[in-house]
């Protein structure tokens, strides 16, 4: 005798839940999907950063543990991540709540108006392009401008209201910060195979490069 329609259901998403459960029990991030918007005009948003100076800014706000590869490294995860960014996207519906929610919106033209603005303070100031000034002339320069935010905690990146913090909170939240803050690789967020799910994390080796 054939299964009815109800049976078939139930035994499908008995199958799928389980797989869902032995995702997420080894550390997987499942990827969600936002459906698109019928009819939406095609993103035409302005990309892209002033390298040197934003470049600059990292070489002074990142850690210096991270090395030259790692900080080049955080920057271009950063600059990825803001130009892939949509903009007042409607969120996945989260738990708790059923209206319609929307991300905030895009945070890169403040963010380039800052870099613009930060070399031209250094200009005038201190006769050189900010990112020709030293590690420590670079730290006086933003030091002002992040105590001005009167905050002793990072913000979300998307919320973070000078460039700086949003860079080093980008950072700070990637697996890459808690396997520095940890001295091993713990590498949460990622997916791990079954059989390494009791193995002792790997020291950090070679950090400064």
């Amino acid at each position: 005798m054939s299964d009815r329609p109800d049976r078939a259901t139930r035994r499908d998403f008995l199958k799928l839940a389980g797989v869902l459960a032995a995702s997420t029990a080894v550390g997987c991030k499942l990827e969600s999907h936002v459906p698109e918007t019928i009819g939406a005009p095609a993103n035409d948003r302005v990309t892209g950063f002033d390298r040197s100076v934003l470049d600059a800014v990292g070489n002074a706000v990142l850690p210096a543990e991270l090395g030259e590869k790692g900080r080049d490294a955080a920057i271009g995860q950063f600059v990825a991540w803001v130009d892939g960014y949509d903009p007042v996207a409607e969120e996945m519906h989260g738990y708790g709540y059923s209206d319609v929610r929307y991300l905030p919106p895009d945070p890169a033209p403040a963010w380039r108006a800052q870099l613009a603005a930060l070399d031209v303070m250094s200009r005038k100031s201190r006769q050189q392009p900010f990112a020709k000034l030293s590690i420590d002339a670079r730290r006086e320069l933003l030091a002002p401008m992040l105590a001005s935010q009167g905050s002793d905690r990072l913000p979300e990146p998307l919320h973070a209201p000078h460039v700086a913090l949003a860079l080093l909170a980008h950072w700070a939240s990637s697996p890459d910060a808690w396997d520095l803050a940890l001295g091993v690789k713990v590498l949460p967020g990622t997916c791990r195979v079954l059989g390494d799910a009791n193995a002792k994390p790997l020291p950090i080796i070679g950090l400064r490069a």
